[in-house]
């Protein structure tokens, strides 16, 4: 892919992008790994993301956003959202090894631009907190069914999803293991029940 991408290239770039940020970060991403990686020049991508490097990792992180806008309809139209919820952790035991050393690329931006980037660590806060409404949001329906029978606040369920989230991404890292990822995952989702 040579020259000005087309718009429809531009998702794939970002796509492309986005894997490469999600194994090395923003910091040691270089210009030229991203070149290769999508195959556009480094003119080409300046043309295309006239904030360079930086808009094309925001543009990656939007990205995460959007697959939150379909987790969202998901929930929506589920006769069972809490399994859902579940079942969106659960399907971290049967990621490959690499998937696992990758943990999660919203969490490790935060991790990364802390003290670094203002601007890109709050955009991960964002996504982590619109995650984390959307979560509360279901569980408080779900309470208010009956089909939730615990009673701690939704807000508190919402945050614990999260912390549970950050952390099963880390840990992860430490036991890319599915027997024991799977164990500590069942443990921590009994307090949805």
């Amino acid at each position: 892919m040579k020259g000005r991408p087309s718009i429809h290239q531009d998702k794939d770039v970002i796509r492309k992008a986005q894997e490469l940020f999600w194994e090395k970060g923003f910091s040691a991403t270089s210009l030229s790994e991203l070149s290769k990686a999508t195959g556009a020049g480094a003119g080409s991508l300046y043309n295309t993301f006239k904030g360079g490097k930086k808009e094309l990792f925001k543009k990656s992180l939007q990205q995460r956003r959007e697959d939150l806008k379909e987790f969202r309809r998901q929930l929506e139209n589920s006769d069972n959202p809490t399994e859902l919820i579940k079942n969106h952790f659960r399907t971290i035991v049967d990621t490959d090894h690499r998937s696992h050393l990758r943990g999660c690329i919203v969490a490790n931006t935060i991790i990364e631009m802390t003290f670094i980037d203002d601007e890109l660590e709050n955009e991960a806060i964002e996504i982590l907190k619109e995650t984390e409404k959307l979560y509360t949001a279901t569980i408080l329906e779900e309470q208010k069914k009956g089909k939730i029978k615990s009673k701690i606040p939704a807000t508190t369920l919402g945050k614990y999803l999260i912390s549970l989230w950050c952390g099963i991404n880390s840990l992860r890292r430490i036991y890319p293991d599915q027997e024991i990822l799977e164990q500590q995952i069942e443990l921590q989702l009994q307090i949805i029940n």
